[in-house]
C-alpha cells in the first residue's frame, strides 16, 4: 500500500521539545510501515528521515489534503485540538487508518470525554469547568488543564480554595494520587458483527515520568512494565476506547490507585511508540494496518523493558 504519515510538528516547522518527539514519533511509524512492506511518504518542513519518502511543505493542511487523495491510506498524528479536522480531510480522501474525526474531537474536549467514561460506569475524576456547580472543598487538590489539547506544559497543580477560580477554556479535576501509568491499545474495526464490540490489542502498560510541583511535566517513562494488576488497567482502558468510539492506536493515560483512574484518552500514536518500537518484535505499522481490516492477532511479543526520557531524543 501507499500510505502517508502525517506528523505536525515535523511538518508544520514546529520547534524544541515538540519537533524532538514528533520527529522520533514520525521515524517509528515510517520506519514500521516501511519494514511491513509499504510505501511510505509524510510531510516535511524540513527533517528528513532516514525512511520513506519526504516531501517538502509550506502548508501543513494542504500537504494533508494534496498527499491523502495520493495514497491508499492515511494516518495522522497532531494536537488532539487540531487532529479532528485533520483527520476529516484525510477521511474525506483515502482509508484512514486512525480514530475517526468524530471520535477524536469527543477525546480532545476534555469536559465531554470525561462526562462520557463517567456515564459508562469508568473511574474518572470529578471534573468542571468555569460557572458549573462547584464539585471541590477547600483543602482539595486540583489540577488545572487546558480543555482542548495535549501538552503538559499548561497543566498545573493547585490547592482548591474559595477563592479559586477556572480559567475559560480550561477544566478542573481532582488530583488522584497513585501511580502514573498509560496503557496502549490497538483498536479494530468490527467488520464482522456490529453487535459486538472492536477487537482490542494491549500492546504495553507503561510507568510515567512524572514531575509534579506546581506544573505537572512528563518526563519520560518505562514501556512494558507488570504491574501485576496489568488486566485491570487494560479493562479500564478498553472500555475508554470503546465509550468514546476509538479505533487504531491509542493511549489511556491512567492514574492507578485503589481502581484505575482514567485521566485521558489519547486518540493517536503517543510517545511511548518510541519504547514499544524497541521492544515489541511486531511491526506496529502493520498492526494498525490490520487494526482498519479486522484481523489483529490476539497477542504480542514483548521481549523486556524499555525505560527512555525526553533528554534521550535529541541523541
Amino acid at each position: 500500500m501507499d500510505i502517508m504519515i502525517a506528523e505536525y510538528a515535523v511538518g508544520a516547522g514546529e520547534g524544541g521539545t515538540i519537533l524532538l518527539e514528533g520527529r522520533a514519533m514520525l521515524d517509528v511509524l515510517v520506519r514500521s510501515f516501511t519494514a511491513a512492506g509499504h510505501n511510505v511518504v509524510y510531510p516535511t518542513s524540513g527533517p528528513v528521515l532516514p525512511a520513506g519518502t519526504a516531501v517538502e511543505t509550506k502548508d501543513f493542511d494542504r500537504s494533508v489534503e494534496e498527499l491523502s487523495a495520493q495514497c491508499d491510506a492515511a494516518l495522522v498524528v497532531a494536537p488532539d485540538e487540531l487532529l479532528g479536522d485533520l483527520t476529516e480531510i484525510v477521511e474525506e480522501n483515502t482509508i484512514n487508518l486512525g480514530c475517526p474525526s468524530g471520535s477524536v474531537r469527543l477525546c480532545a474536549d476534555k469536559l465531554e470525554c470525561t462526562r462520557i467514561l463517567e456515564n459508562e460506569g469508568i473511574k474518572v475524576p470529578a471534573t468542571t469547568v468555569s460557572g458549573e456547580p462547584n464539585v471541590f472543598s477547600p483543602g482539595d487538590r486540583i489540577v488545572l488543564k487546558p480543555r482542548w489539547g495535549c501538552a503538559s506544559e499548561d497543566t498545573t497543580l493547585a490547592t482548591y480554595s474559595c477563592a479559586t477560580t477556572i480559567p475559560e477554556g480550561f477544566v478542573a479535576t481532582r488530583y488522584i494520587e497513585g501511580e502514573h501509568l498509560s496503557a496502549s491499545l490497538v483498536v479494530g474495526d468490527d467488520t464482522q458483527s456490529q453487535s459486538l464490540p472492536p477487537q482490542t490489542l494491549l500492546l504495553t502498560i507503561n510507568r510515567q515520568n512524572i514531575s509534579i510541583g506546581n506544573a505537572i511535566q512528563y518526563n519520560g517513562g518505562t514501556v512494558g512494565v507488570d504491574t501485576g494488576r496489568n488486566q485491570e488497567l487494560f479493562q479500564a482502558a478498553q472500555r475508554s476506547a470503546e465509550a468514546l468510539g476509538c479505533r487504531g492506536y491509542v493511549g489511556v493515560d491512567i492514574v492507578l490507585a485503589d481502581k484505575p483512574w482514567v485521566i485521558d484518552v489519547n486518540p493517536r500514536p503517543t510517545t511511548s511508540i518510541i519504547g514499544i518500537s524497541k521492544i515489541m518484535e511486531e511491526e506496529l505499522g502493520e498492526l494498525i494496518v490490520k487494526a482498519h481490516s479486522g484481523d489483529l492477532p490476539f497477542s504480542v511479543n514483548i521481549t523486556n523493558e524499555y525505560n527512555f526520557t525526553k533528554a534521550d531524543l535529541t541523541q
